[in-house]
This record gives structure tokens, sequence and C-alpha cells, in this order.
């Protein structure tokens, strides 16, 4: 197949995104906004969670997620992890964290706090099935095979995401991410929709 054969393909199934994305916000909109409101009333703060995330040819962008935290908590971060061993590196919180917020546990354990991730997609910058989208620190350890995984856009789920999510190492993780990247097709990325949304009702992996 030719290269613009296989642009053409690739543009169609990224609008398919963005007007899902569209539909799905307009759709969605009660329970966002439901959602928006028992954040403002639950802890003082921002309705929305902003943070930089490395996205397509490892271009920064901004992500959207409904806050969790109390509204101070990140005055103050954590030094970013310095990361040595990426086959047992994985991603566990402290657990009760005190900074998370009562609706904050729910919202994380339902997977509701990525619901704004919706307007990254309409926007163009996330898609919905791709890669999990890094931190810049965490980027800048990657190991130089890692940096593949942003030849395609980050998306909302992903292979990782239905194939162990948090309990997964960072080598696990990015060995499913590879796999997207090489053989991601649009069949693939319905059934990862449909096992997401599967693994969200049993809270599998949730942190």
């Amino acid at each position: 197949m030719s290269a613009t054969g296989s642009n053409d393909r690739f543009d169609r199934t990224e609008l398919f995104d963005r007007i899902a994305a569209v539909l799905g916000v307009a759709a969605l909109s009660p329970l966002i906004a439901l959602i928006g409101i028992l954040v403002k009333l639950d802890s003082p703060g921002p309705v929305f969670f902003t943070q930089k995330r490395i996205g397509l040819k490892e271009k920064p962008f901004t992500t959207y997620k409904f806050r969790t935290m109390t509204a101070n908590a990140h005055q103050i971060p954590a030094p970013p992890q310095r990361v040595n061993d990426f086959s047992t590196f994985v991603f566990h919180s402290i657990w009760p964290d005190k900074r998370v917020t009562r609706l904050g546990r729910i919202l994380r354990t339902s997977s509701l706090d990525e619901l704004p991730q919706l307007f990254n997609v309409a926007r163009g910058d996330m898609r919905l099935v791709g890669p999990r989208p890094d931190e810049p620190y965490l980027v800048e350890q990657y190991r130089p095979e890692f940096h593949r995984r942003h030849d395609v856009k980050p998306g909302i789920t992903g292979l990782a995401q239905v194939n162990g999510r948090s309990d997964l190492t960072y080598s696990q993780m990015m060995a499913y991410d590879l796999n997207y990247v090489d053989h991601h097709s649009f069949c693939q990325d319905l059934s990862i929709l449909a096992r997401t949304l599967a693994v969200v009702m049993r809270k599998e992996g949730a942190r």
C-alpha cells in the first residue's frame, strides 16, 4: 500500500475519533456537569486538573482531568522518581493518600476522572486509543527504543490498559505500547474500546 493510502486511512480513523469525542461530550454533558459541581462542592479549588504530557513526535501538550486531590496538593510536588530499572518500576501510589479527596477516590477507581480527556481527543491532541501520554521527566529517562511510542498520538486507553493497567511494570507497559505502534488498526481500536469498558466496570488495576 502506498504511503498516501496509509495516511488517508489514518486520517479517516482520526476523524472518527474526533467526531466520536464530540458526540461523547455532548451525550455525557449532564454527567460531566454533575461531576464538575460535585468536585466544587467536595473541596475548594478548580474543577479540572491540568498537566503537561508528551504527545506525538514528543511535542508537549496539556491534558485535562477532573481534580481528585486537594487544591494545594501540587504546590510542593514530590521530587520526580528516578527510574533505575524499568523492568521492576510499577506506578503504585501510597494508598490511602490523604491528598486525595473523598470524591477523588471514587472518580479514580471508576476512571471517571479521565472523562475530560475527551476534550483532548476533540482538539486533536490525543486519540481514543493509543499509548498513554507520559510526563516529561519520565520521557527524559526513556531507553532509546521507548521513544518509538511517540510515532502515534497518545490515547485515553490502550493495549496496556486492557492487559493489566497499573499492575504492569513499566517495561511490560512499553511492550504493549510498542506492539500497538507496530500493529494498530481500526478494528483493533474498536476491540480495545470494548475491552476498556469491561475493565473499567470491574475496576481492574484502578488506583
